[in-house]
C-alpha cells in the first residue's frame, strides 16, 4: 500500500464527509475520489491542513479490510 502525504493544495476534487462524522464538528473527515487515487483529510483543518493520498488499490484494500472488521 502506498500513502503519501500532499500538501494543502489539492484543487478541483468534490470533498464528501463521512456520514460517522460527529453532528456537531467532532471527530470529522473528508474523502475525494481522483482519477489515480483517493484523497483523505481532516475536515476541522480543510484548506489548511494535510491531505493524505492514497492509490486506489491501497483504498481499496482499506475499505475491505475495515468492512471485515465492522462485521466481525
Amino acid at each position: 500500500m502506498s500513502i503519501e502525504q500532499q500538501g494543502n493544495a489539492v484543487d478541483g476534487l468534490s470533498w464528501v464527509k463521512s456520514s460517522h462524522s460527529g453532528p456537531n464538528g467532532g471527530d470529522c473527515v473528508e474523502v475525494a475520489v481522483g482519477a489515480e487515487a483517493v484523497y483523505v483529510r481532516d475536515s476541522k483543518t480543510a484548506g489548511d491542513g494535510p491531505v493524505l493520498r492514497i492509490g486506489r488499490d491501497g483504498w481499496a484494500a482499506f475499505v475491505a479490510l475495515a468492512a471485515g472488521r465492522a462485521a466481525a
